[in-house]
């Protein structure tokens, strides 16, 4: 395969996924660039202009670096990753195998195009840290309370030792709407089950800044379109308890706000710890990226009408 050497080639790993299929159809009509997605098995993407896709495993470094070598990506934005904290903390190798040695195996066969330097943008989570003490900047040092979380961090550092340009992006709670995608998320299982009149245990003592993925996706690309270096925290901007924003979410839909019922952590029993106030500190990415996060009812009316 020949590609246009004016255009730059942006490769995007985990492109089935919510945040993947977001990246892939804001990119996939822009002329100055050549757009690889990646994903483990088939594309899930329906619609198939403007974009090559390739199956991807980033567990192989045989796979990887066969990928790589073969499209000579100048950006790599990469979303791949098992995000699931429960089963991460229950099938600790896997979770090791795809956020650790996944993001290793991208990172060797990137530092090996010799044309130039790959830009790596790497997507991390707020789990990094315990939440003793969030909202959280950029420079606050973190402190995983789960394997997954563990795991994030783990692969942080790898980007940050590599010989590539790079950026990191953590994020909190990405939601929103796509297609076929394998894990839903907290908006979406929010309205589906108050739809049917389901009552709900939420926790009501974690706090967190919820993202829309399209506000992700954009803040992602900037980071690219800017060649931008260092960490930066993409979350949306309103602070709220997990109980609170299904309540929100209740009430904007016009569902019975009374089945949202509130419940302790230690009420829910779960696997993984996770930390109880994080939320993001976002000036920089407003600074910087010129990041304008939609306010959590402006996502919610996105999503709604997604789902029409």
């Amino acid at each position: 395969m020949i590609l246009e050497p004016y255009k730059k080639t942006i490769l995007v790993t985990g492109s089935n996924g919510l945040l993947g299929q977001k990246l892939i159809h804001l990119l996939r009509h822009r002329n100055d660039i050549t757009l690889i997605a990646c994903s483990k098995g088939e594309n899930r993407i329906s619609e198939t202009s403007g974009y090559i896709y390739e199956t991807l495993d980033i567990t192989s470094e045989d796979n990887t670096q066969m990928v790589i070598s073969k499209y000579l990506p100048h950006t790599i934005i990469h979303t791949a990753a098992m995000t699931n904290v429960d089963a991460c903390e229950i099938n600790q190798k896997e979770c090791y195998e795809v956020n650790v040695k996944g993001t290793e195996n991208l990172i060797k066969s990137a530092e090996t195009i010799k044309e130039h330097t790959p830009h790596f943008i790497h997507l991390s989570t707020d789990f990094i840290f315990d939440g003793k003490s969030g909202p959280y900047k950029e420079e606050d040092i973190p402190n995983p309370l789960s394997w997954y979380a563990n795991t994030k961090l783990q692969s942080e550092k790898i980007v940050m030792q590599s010989k590539l340009q790079w950026a990191i992006a953590r994020t909190i709670i990405v939601f929103g709407m796509a297609e076929k995608i394998s894990r839903t998320n907290i908006v979406l299982w929010a309205i589906e089950n108050l739809k049917n009149k389901k009552e709900l245990n939420i926790v009501n003592d974690q706090y967190r800044t919820p993202t829309l993925a399209e506000d992700l996706a954009d803040a992602c690309i900037r980071i690219a379109d800017k060649n931008a270096g260092g960490v930066f925290h993409i979350s949306g901007k309103d602070f709220m308890s997990i109980y609170e924003m299904v309540v929100r979410i209740s009430n904007y839909f016009n569902y019975d706000a009374t089945l949202v019922k509130p419940i302790s952590s230690e009420g829910l029993n779960q696997p993984a710890k996770r930390p109880p106030i994080t939320g993001f500190h976002i000036q920089k990415a407003i600074d910087c990226l010129g990041f304008k996060p939609h306010s959590f009812e402006e996502a919610l009316e996105l999503v709604a009408n997604q789902i029409k």
